[in-house]
């Protein structure tokens, strides 16, 4: 199965007359929540420090509304150079959003969380931030929406492959396996990430992840994770999903690139927001029932 792009694309750009994101807007963590899609992305601006910015839409293809300023900034050492790459899980009235934390050396994994009525709210009253593994080079962290055996469950990527941790209190990450790895020749054997957070479904998690080639070229793929053992990986498709065929995609700051950091389900379909050649943001859409 391919996804289907948005013939719109793409949904976000820079915008000039904001200096924090008048280069490159991308990377989308989201939510659907209250009839609306909501967008937390990443932007750049000339001082080229990642800040994170926010918009809804209604259809999940039209922007309804974007702030103008930053909803989310560097505060802590290990961020200097940027909050990148957001991504969002509710559990229960709280939402969580891992990101990475990067001081222009080590990009670590950060963590913080809002209450679901703030957010809705734009109350951006975020909590404290965790660095889940101190002073280890690590990204693409996504948190299970649900806890397992009473435990938080993220996935994570030490290059170049996917890993499982388990938290009681999301700054302690024990059990640490690697569940995915690069495949050779292969359109994703060099590494692999995850990418959105799972979504749940009555055959088991839709784990939708990038892989990079020889050729530094960024696709999308999925996996079905096993509801009963989020370790245990049922399925992994064998060719990509979406991959970089649009100017907007082959051409921009990092050329040949489809990211993922969100996907919702609306109405039975699901839809992938991606970042393209880390420079815009677009949607691209699938039946929920294709992924089986």
């Amino acid at each position: 199965m391919e996804l289907r792009r948005y013939p719109g694309n793409p949904i976000l750009k820079p915008v000039p007359n904001h200096p924090w994101e008048s280069k490159m807007v991308f990377n989308a963590g989201v939510i659907y929540e209250g009839g609306l899609v909501h967008i937390v992305y990443r932007a750049m601006g000339r001082d080229n420090v990642s800040r994170l910015g926010y918009a809804c839409s209604e259809d999940g293809f039209t922007i309804k509304e974007r702030l103008p300023r930053p909803i989310f900034t560097p505060r802590l050492s290990t961020e200097t150079r940027g909050c990148e790459d957001p991504r969002l899980t509710r559990i229960g009235s709280t939402i969580f959003m891992t990101y990475t934390a990067y001081d222009g050396k080590i990009p670590q994994i950060g963590i913080t969380s809002i209450r679901l009525d703030d957010f809705l709210n734009r109350r951006w009253r975020w909590g404290r931030r965790i660095m889940a593994f101190p002073q280890v080079v690590n990204k693409d962290a996504v948190i299970l929406p649900e806890k397992y055996n009473g435990m938080y469950v993220m996935y994570h990527r030490i290059h170049p492959h996917i890993w499982i941790a388990y938290s009681r209190n999301l700054r302690t990450w024990i059990n640490n396996n690697i569940i995915m790895m690069p495949r050779k020749n292969s359109w994703d054997s060099l590494k692999v990430g995850a990418g959105a957070p799972p979504i749940k479904t009555k055959d088991g998690w839709l784990f939708i992840y990038h892989g990079v080639d020889e050729n530094y070229v960024y696709r999308l793929g999925y996996a079905i994770l096993d509801l009963r053992n989020p370790r245990r990986v049922i399925y992994r498709c064998k060719d990509p999903i979406l991959e970089p065929e649009e100017e907007f995609e082959k051409v921009g700051a990092v050329p040949n690139v489809t990211f993922t950091c969100g996907a919702i389900v609306k109405d039975e379909k699901v839809y992938v927001y991606y970042g393209a050649a880390d420079t815009v943001v677009c949607v691209a859409t699938a039946e929920l029932s294709d992924f089986f």
